[in-house]
């Protein structure tokens, strides 16, 4: 048997930005997206996020692949949120997402971070964090 223990920190945003994610929709959505992990064995150790995006720690086992994990996640999530009428009109995720290996040293503080959302959007936007994330991590920007 294989132990494998791979950390990631996994973000992606709604559709154009939009605040879907705002009051009790936010708790319904991300108690969902770790029901639906649980159930696709897809180990999901902290999730959080603010009105138009979501930050997730992940754990990837040794037959587990990012893309394959997103798909399932954010797909299945906004299946269920259309089907269930948990917005207003049809509810759609960005097709992008970012995601980054963790160190195993890092990850209580990744935690954290996830956890303190709401107070780290008191002062920053969704796009300032993209863009801070995207600058730490070295990633290119495509146009649309």
């Amino acid at each position: 048997m294989s132990h494998v223990r791979i950390w990631v920190h996994a973000v992606w945003g709604t559709k154009n930005k939009l605040p879907y994610l705002a009051g009790p929709v936010k708790h319904e959505v991300f108690g969902h997206i770790r029901y639906n992990a649980n159930e696709k064995g897809i180990y999901l150790s902290e999730i959080g996020g603010f009105h138009q995006h979501v930050h997730c720690l992940l754990s990837l086992t040794a037959d587990q692949n990012i893309g394959k994990i997103m798909q399932l996640l954010k797909g299945e999530s906004s299946y269920w949120i259309n089907r269930k009428k948990v917005v207003a009109g049809r509810f759609e995720w960005a097709d992008e997402y970012y995601a980054v290996s963790v160190s195993e040293s890092h990850v209580e503080r990744v935690r954290k971070y996830i956890r303190n959302q709401e107070e780290h959007h008191r002062t920053k936007t969704w796009e300032e964090e993209v863009n801070e994330f995207m600058e730490k991590y070295g990633f290119t920007r495509v146009p649309d």
